[in-house]
């Protein structure tokens, strides 16, 4: 494996079914509002065929580290409601796995993340700071776990007072200027 190319397999267990868990995860705009300190900016430029095969998604995202990513999937294959595949380009290249798979009133979410960084700052900087950048993606994904439990706590709240009780997501670590005029605001 050269020094820009990645592999990780995030493994998160929530309390839902596989079809709420695909519901949440495969409407790609809505990830700048529940998952917000990455997702600064998401939009759909293809919705793909009735299963979603074929659509296009442009990110612009984060990590705790300050820098920015811009790259784009294309949704390849889907398994409804048990998972999906996509292609990543930009400052990303690979693929992407979600696999979805039910275990009581647990749901065992599965992503199996395959990529080179093209971004030169990330591919020139790999051999040095890999265990940082990985650690970046780490904290990513820790923050995508604590906004999908916050998500499906309000979606599960009996009541309106209820869902006020329940706690915004965690923002980003930094916000870049272009960033700031598309972040939605909690209520």
């Amino acid at each position: 494996m050269s020094t820009n190319q990645y592999h990780f397999i995030t493994v998160w267990r929530l309390k839902s079914t596989c079809q709420e868990i695909f519901d949440i995860l495969s409407d790609a705009p809505d990830l700048v509002r529940w998952w917000p300190s990455v997702y600064l900016d998401v939009r759909e430029i293809n919705p793909g065929g009735d299963n979603g095969v074929g659509g296009v998604i442009d990110l612009y995202t984060k990590g705790w580290l300050p820098y920015t990513l811009r790259w784009q999937f294309h949704v390849t294959h889907v398994n409804k409601p048990y998972g999906m595949r996509l292609e990543a380009s930009g400052d990303f290249v690979g693929r992407g796995i979600w696999i979805f798979e039910e275990d009581g009133d647990y749901v065992n979410a599965i992503y199996d993340w395959k990529i080179a960084a093209t971004k030169p700052l990330l591919r020139r900087l790999s051999w040095l700071f890999k265990p940082v950048f990985s650690a970046n993606h780490h904290w990513a994904m820790r923050m995508g776990e604590i906004s999908l439990n916050l998500e499906l706590a309000r979606r599960h709240a009996a009541t309106r007072e209820e869902r006020l009780h329940i706690p915004a997501p965690p923002q980003p670590t930094f916000t870049p200027r272009r960033a700031q005029i598309h972040q939605l605001k909690w209520e």
